[in-house]
């Protein structure tokens, strides 16, 4: 009886102890956009149970037209967004202390395109037309391009007009834009699908000009950074994010499916997806998720020359995450 006792004794307090042992850290991610395989390295990672095997329960919520990631995380929404750096850092000194932990996309994925009936064949062409651009902190690489061309944006002689442009390719088949902005592996797929192609666009890539800013980085709030634990599930969550990432671009169709079947909406169409994957796998670096000073530099000078910011950023990037999550 004794020893019944005592093994009854031992089992309960196994039981008792289970749950705070086996407890994930819960992190919520707030994705820039839709889901789509924009995101392929995340969605994979739940999926595949990559979170969970680092006791991450981590929620991930879609995007959307009308969603700023930068205003869901300062409402405490979510604990890591998704965003570009020109409107991160412009949140920033707008009073939302947004920090970079991890840059996995490493080059950007915008484009203009203008159908060759424009007669726009480069920069110089540029005067009098209009140029379709999207808003909500996505138009600031097109600022500061024209910027650097010294164009005025407000439509006045010899500068451009700028079109609020929707997010597709309706703007420039439906003639309201001589040149529209296109994602890589999104809007120009579009287009692609559409009879448009090298053959009758002419497509200014932001990357090969030298124009690109930094995309799709992961930020947090900046008092998070003074919490070790907070700290510790950040660098399991980027580790665990590449590992996705990783598994997503060695496996286009299976991560495509993965996106199609997480899309709640039903909108998200596997041919897409998967064109989406193949064009993610040359922007993003699976097995380095650090900040490049380089194009941060680029990036923040843009952003102060354009006046899109006031003064230089201080505190908006810390390399600590990727540092240990690279050495995991």
């Amino acid at each position: 009886m004794k020893k019944l006792m005592t093994g009854l004794l031992a089992g309960a307090l196994v039981l008792a102890v289970a749950p705070a042992a086996m407890a994930a850290d819960a992190l919520t991610l707030q994705l820039k956009w839709v889901t789509q395989a924009q995101f392929a390295g995340y969605i994979v990672a739940k999926a595949k149970g990559y979170y969970s095997d680092a006791d991450l329960d981590v929620t991930i919520l879609p995007g959307g037209p009308n969603i700023a990631p930068e205003q869901v995380i300062a409402g405490g929404g979510a604990d890591i967004i998704v965003d570009w750096m020109g409107g991160a850092v412009a949140a920033r000194e707008k009073g939302v202390p947004l920090v970079n932990i991890a840059q996995p996309f490493k080059r950007s994925g915008l484009m203009m395109i203008c159908p060759t009936e424009t007669g726009i064949t480069s920069e110089a062409d540029f005067p009098g037309h209009t140029l379709g651009v999207w808003f909500y902190g996505n138009e600031y690489p097109f600022f500061a391009w024209m910027n650097k061309l010294g164009l005025a944006t407000d439509g006045s002689e010899g500068g451009v007009t700028v079109l609020q442009q929707s997010f597709d390719i309706q703007p420039m088949i439906q003639g309201q834009a001589d040149c529209i902005s296109v994602m890589t592996y999104n809007e120009y797929g579009q287009a692609l699908d559409a009879g448009y192609g090298p053959d009758n666009l002419t497509i200014f890539n932001y990357t090969a000009m030298g124009n690109d800013l930094l995309e799709d980085g992961l930020y947090v709030m900046e008092d998070t950074l003074s919490d070790p634990a907070k700290v510790d599930a950040y660098v399991r969550f980027v580790e665990a994010s590449m590992k996705g990432w990783q598994y997503a671009l060695d496996n286009p169709e299976e991560a495509a499916q993965i996106v199609v079947d997480s899309d709640e909406t039903g909108a998200a169409e596997l041919a897409h997806q998967l064109y989406m994957v193949g064009e993610v796998s040359k922007l993003v670096d699976a097995n380095d998720p650090a900040l490049d000073m380089t194009t941060y530099d680029r990036t923040v000078k843009a952003l102060l020359d354009q006046k899109i910011i006031a003064n230089m950023p201080e505190g908006a990037f810390t390399t600590e995450i990727t540092d240990k999550a690279m050495s995991m």
